[in-house]
């Protein structure tokens, strides 16, 4: 089973054996994951690169949970994203992100342990930061076009109204 499989059923299988259980695995992996978001936020020129079981290693996680973390920055990475199913122990992966699409992708997630972390502060503006919020929100927004009246012209062009045109197509 490739840790991207296993990575997938990590999450469930402690569902499985309790509720408690399964608390306890999500609040432990989303404080490895807040951890080395600091990391690497508070080192940015650094570009942290390796093979997964080093940096599992480096970062205190099993291989399979650092697999989680490269599924929740793929998005992110300016190289593209990795085929997460074909990494194993010996490949080698490179964590070289953009900050302002990890700050979206974190916004989408809806994040707020990550994206409220301080480091932010020195790497994005306040007002760059609001800007990204600002799109985002943007892109989550549906926008109805107008509907259209029965005496109004019909869309299509043939100058009748569209009571007498289109109405009924």
């Amino acid at each position: 089973m490739t840790l991207f499989k296993q990575w997938d059923n990590y999450g469930e299988d402690a569902k499985a054996r309790s509720t408690e259980e399964y608390k306890k695995v999500v609040e432990r992996y989303l404080t490895m994951e807040r951890n080395v978001y600091s990391e690497l936020l508070s080192n940015v020129n650094e570009v942290v690169e390796g093979t997964v079981a080093e940096l599992a290693t480096r970062f205190a996680m099993t291989e399979v949970e650092f697999v989680g973390f490269v599924d929740g920055i793929n998005e992110s990475l300016k190289a593209g994203v990795y085929d997460l199913d074909t990494l194993t122990s010996e490949s080698v992966v490179k964590l070289d992100f953009d900050l302002k699409k990890l700050y979206w992708n974190m916004l989408d997630a809806q994040a707020d342990w990550l994206y409220n972390l301080p480091q932010w502060d020195e790497l994005l503006s306040k007002e760059e930061r609001q800007a990204i919020k600002n799109d985002y929100k943007k892109s989550k927004t549906v926008v109805i076009g107008k509907k259209i009246g029965r005496n109004d012209a019909c869309p299509c062009g043939s100058g009748k109204k569209y009571k007498q045109c289109c109405i009924n197509k």
